[in-house]
């Protein structure tokens, strides 16, 4: 009996120890995560880099990474090492989750901020004619994260507003919004370049189309008349300027020169002249006598028609109601008359003349009136839509 016992305590004391290391076989060993990203403060847009290369095992070896971005883009990888673009802006908890061959696994966190860069909204009249004032609008811009942003206009990529060579780089205004008035058809390109002031800049070019204006344009014809009553005494003569055709065409003028009734014959000779200067336009009469019986005066007249062609009727474009009412009166053709005119009436004989030497002439001179009634067409221009 005594023999026995120590043999069974020992096999007891054997199987204790196995179960005990059997339980030391079938523990888990966590690894240790690590990450460090770069940089953690980017733009929206850019990327970051991840590195978890100094994670440990602590047993075994690490066999996947997996990643987290925070911002609904989840990947796992077999390498400490990963990039990753943020597309959005915000502030982003990476997660990493490291797993060794054991089943073990740890994790870490790292945050990421991402400024947003500036949200352009800008507002262009959808139809621009010339001589319109165009708003340019941009107050509806907004900044993802609330902060103040710093407007640059460069409103025009034909003109360097700053002499530096470049014209594409021009500040012509810093506010939200501009008016930018116009003159001619065509286009405009230009850009709004807008900052937050931590790095995040946006820019939008835009191009405005300039219509030119559409105007009706009719014609109406009416004269212009002119009268003088004078006296001239022989020998003298009397001029007068004018310029009949400012913003008209000249069609036709007639000038008739009458002078008092002589009671005396012969009648008076006068001389009716006139001179357009530009035109070379050179014409006189002379003042030749009535029928007394009909109580005719003695005259002198000067006429002329189809200076110019008739006006076209029609819808015309043009960038102004100046620039097309200068084209019409200056169509080639259609320009006598512009200039100024020199209307001159000379008395060269007043008879009869005294028959006594020394006496007093009895016919020293004479009054006379002077009619001129010029017909002009005058251009009507009435603005209409498009259709």
């Amino acid at each position: 009996m005594n023999s026995k016992r120590p043999l069974f305590l020992g096999a007891l004391l054997l199987v204790q120890l196995l179960t005990g290391c059997t339980g030391v076989l079938e523990s888990t060993v966590e690894p240790r995560a690590a990450l460090t990203a770069t940089p953690t403060e980017i733009q929206q847009g850019e990327e970051v880099t991840f590195d978890a290369r100094a994670s440990d095992a602590i047993e075994g070896v690490i066999t996947d990474y997996s990643w987290d971005f925070g911002d609904g883009v989840e990947a796992t990888t077999i390498t400490g090492f990963t990039s990753h673009q943020f597309m959005e802006s915000g502030q982003f908890n990476v997660r990493l989750t490291v797993t060794n061959d054991q089943g073990g696994t740890d994790s870490t966190t790292v945050l990421v901020r991402v400024n947003g860069a500036p949200q352009i909204n800008l507002s262009i009249p959808d139809v621009v004619r010339s001589g319109d004032i165009i708003l340019l609008d941009a107050s509806n811009t907004v900044d993802p994260e609330g902060g103040p942003m710093e407007f640059m206009w460069d409103l025009n990529f034909l003109e360097d507003s700053d002499g530096d060579g470049d014209t594409r780089n021009d500040i012509d205004s810093t506010e939200d919004t501009v008016y930018l008035p116009t003159e001619s058809s065509g286009s405009i390109m230009g850009s709004l370049t807008v900052d937050d002031g931590v790095g995040g800049v946006v820019s939008e070019q835009f191009t405005i189309v300039i219509q030119p204006r559409r105007f009706k344009v009719s014609w109406i014809q009416n004269t212009l008349e002119w009268d003088y009553d004078e006296y001239l005494a022989q020998g003298d003569s009397w001029s007068d300027n004018m310029t009949p055709g400012l913003d008209v065409r000249i069609l036709a003028y007639d000038a008739v020169l009458e002078l008092d009734q002589d009671l005396v014959l012969p009648p008076d000779n006068f001389t009716l002249s006139l001179n357009i200067l530009d035109d070379g336009h050179r014409r006189s009469a002379q003042t030749s006598p009535g029928n007394i019986t009909r109580n005719e005066s003695t005259m002198a007249e000067l006429n002329d028609s189809n200076l110019n062609p008739v006006g076209e009727e029609g819808v015309y474009d043009a960038d102004s109601e100046e620039e097309l009412l200068m084209s019409l009166l200056n169509e080639p053709g259609a320009r006598f008359g512009q200039g100024e005119w020199v209307w001159t009436v000379v008395a060269q004989n007043a008879d009869p003349d005294s028959i006594i030497p020394g006496a007093p002439d009895p016919d020293g001179g004479n009054d006379w009136t002077l009619t001129i009634v010029i017909t002009v067409l005058t251009p009507i221009l009435t603005e209409v839509a498009y259709e």
